[in-house]
């Protein structure tokens, strides 16, 4: 959590004092990578082949980000990528290292998902931090609350330059959205475990390939409303590009 706290105020540092803003960005992205390396043994407990890869690439991503920063002290789009990931991380990291916001956050998704499932007329019962179906039950963790999509969207939508207007109609386009479909996604997996759709696979089908599928048509549907509404976004992703082609 130390690691995770040091990159965020760093990159705070950076965003507010009027002089070496990149250099001490790049600081906090080397932090950051430290943090995002330190997540695959978590993922791989939970057999999450698809996150822990993930958590791979944004670490290295990180890295990647504190050289480019080192390289490229004076580069306004660093500056913006920094931005992006202050407002991110701090809507994201106090609901994963702050218990009474995460365990609030999953309490109004959980009952959420089992309202959802009644409403179509599943028997869906919830139990704590747990929904119950037919005698088969999940466990809502935080990761089921989408809440990581959500921040990158808004830190995103929020860092890029643009009038606010704009930032603000790509927020509600993204992350609303996120949220009722990240319902419905539990819901589905409930169902599929509830019902044994898959049989006696059903959960690993629904969860790890099912959902996983359909969350990244999703994120990748949502970012292209983003581009349209920020086309600034889209300057900011050819810029970076740019960059590490020079890299290369």
């Amino acid at each position: 959590m130390i690691i995770l706290w040091i990159s965020l105020i760093l990159f705070l540092v950076a965003i507010i004092i009027p002089r070496n803003k990149n250099l001490i960005g790049a600081s906090g992205w080397m932090f950051f990578a430290a943090h995002w390396a330190l997540q695959p043994p978590h993922y791989l407990e939970i057999s999450d082949l698809f996150n822990a890869v993930l958590m791979i690439f944004v670490s290295l991503f990180c890295i990647c980000m504190v050289f480019l920063n080192v390289r490229s002290p004076e580069s306004d789009t660093l500056l913006k990528i920094t931005r992006a990931a202050v407002v991110g991380g701090f809507l994201y990291f106090p609901f994963a290292e702050m218990s009474l916001w995460g365990d609030l956050l999953i309490e109004t998704v959980t009952s959420q998902t089992a309202w959802g499932l009644n409403l179509l007329g599943a028997p869906a019962t919830k139990l704590g931090s747990y929904i119950l179906l037919n005698e088969y039950k999940i466990k809502i963790i935080l990761a089921c609350t989408g809440i990581e999509s959500m921040a990158l969207f808004t830190g995103v939508t929020f860092a890029a330059d643009a009038p606010p207007m704009r930032r603000f109609k790509a927020f509600l386009a993204s992350v609303p959205l996120i949220y009722v479909l990240n319902i419905i996604r539990n819901m589905f997996i409930m169902a599929a475990y509830g019902y044994q759709w898959f049989g006696e696979h059903s959960f690993y089908i629904a969860h790890h390939v099912l959902a996983k599928i359909g969350s990244t048509i999703a994120l990748f549907l949502i970012a292209y409303i983003v581009f349209l509404i920020l086309p600034e976004v889209v300057d900011m992703i050819e810029d970076l590009a740019g960059m590490l082609r020079m890299r290369k």
